[in-house]
């Protein structure tokens, strides 16, 4: 075995060339032999060339602001109440549950939710939201549909009184309002809060007697503009200090800008709901009709929709699917990429078919 020399040192610069004794093993013969003189050499013209670029100031502060600024550090919807909120469980599909929808309203801060629904009480799910989520403030109330008999004053003495107090809202017909009925052709008629001669009915004013006594916020439900300004106008002489025209721009209520005015001048608040801004023919959500939809069958029980979304956008989101009597049945939430389509299965037990699919990009 011939003997052989390990060097005390070896540097290697980025371009994978070393530095080392001379007649280190591993350079070929002939080639010029470094030394440490020549390390010291090449260190110190890169440092040089670091110090020029450490003097690059502008460059460096400019290559920061491409960075997105730090969350806020506080919650933009810390402090907010929303006042018309839809969970499950319910007879329409919804996306979380009382208590999910309580934690992600805590872990953002908001201060309180209504919680509504159109069949069935929700002062005693306020209650239980309370209990297991502790921290927020939930209300609940009555929807006057004919699930709760009606507009009766009876209903609405049952809810205030729910175990915690927290039943503080009535809503009048919503779905089952004869303006709601009549817009979609669901039904001849439905149930009337206001009379032929544009007054409000007795049954409505027992109610109205109920909703001051307890200082209870009552809510115009799907009425007509008309309806709801006679409505707030009844209140108002009622002696009714809380009082809600319900989502005023949604396509049931349609109420104009004039209408609304003459509504807060008589002391109500207008309920803007954020579907209603943004759903619509010439909103961010396309509302497009079954019979004009490329693919879609007959009208049947059980309609498949196939939807061919454009390049514009990144996703196309199948949002709902209203029907003829059961609003929002049958329909989960589906998501695309442009050019691949949709097929949504729409299936109504009772019969009716769905109108439209709402479709979001």
């Amino acid at each position: 075995m011939k003997p052989f020399r390990l060097p005390r040192w070896r540097f290697m610069n980025c371009c994978g060339n070393t530095w080392g004794h001379r007649g280190e093993l591993g350079r070929e013969p002939g080639a010029p032999a470094t030394s440490r003189r020549d390390f010291l050499k090449t260190t110190a013209a890169g440092a040089v060339g670091l110090a020029a670029l450490a003097s690059l100031e502008e460059v460096a502060v400019a290559q920061v602001r491409v960075f997105p600024p730090p969350p806020p550090a506080v919650s933009p919807i810390e402090g907010l109440i929303d006042f018309h909120n839809h969970c499950a469980p319910d007879v329409f599909g919804r996306a979380v549950d009382d208590d999910e929808m309580a934690q992600l309203y805590m872990a953002r801060k908001m201060e309180a939710v209504v919680l509504k629904n159109h069949v069935a009480l929700t002062a005693d799910r306020a209650w239980l939201v309370r209990k297991h989520n502790p921290g927020i403030k939930a209300f609940g109330g009555v929807t006057l549909n004919g699930a709760a008999g009606g507009i009766n004053a009876e209903a609405v003495q049952w809810m205030w009184r729910m175990q915690g107090g927290y039943g503080r809202v009535v809503w009048l017909p919503t779905f089952d309002a004869d303006n709601h009925v009549k817009h979609f052709k669901d039904a001849p008629e439905g149930i009337k809060a206001v009379g032929s001669d544009g007054k409000v009915l007795p049954a409505l004013r027992e109610v109205l007697k109920v909703c001051a006594q307890q200082k209870l916020v009552l809510c115009t439900g799907h009425a007509s503009p008309p309806e709801v300004l006679a409505i707030t106008e009844a209140a108002r002489d009622a002696g009714c200090e809380r009082i809600v025209v319900t989502h005023a721009e949604f396509e049931v209520v349609n109420m104009t800008v004039e209408q609304m005015k003459k509504a807060a001048a008589m002391g109500a608040k207008l309920e803007i709901d954020s579907l209603g801004v943004l759903a619509g023919v010439v909103a961010g959500i396309a509302v497009t009709p079954l019979r004009s939809v490329p693919g879609s069958v007959a009208r049947a029980t059980t309609t498949t929709v196939v939807l061919a979304p454009g390049a514009s956008g990144p996703t196309w989101q199948v949002m709902g699917t209203p029907g003829a009597h059961v609003p929002w049945a049958g329909v989960t939430d589906t998501i695309c990429s442009p050019g691949s389509g949709v097929s949504v299965t729409i299936t109504d037990s009772a019969g009716p078919v769905p109108r439209f699919v709402a479709v979001m990009r």
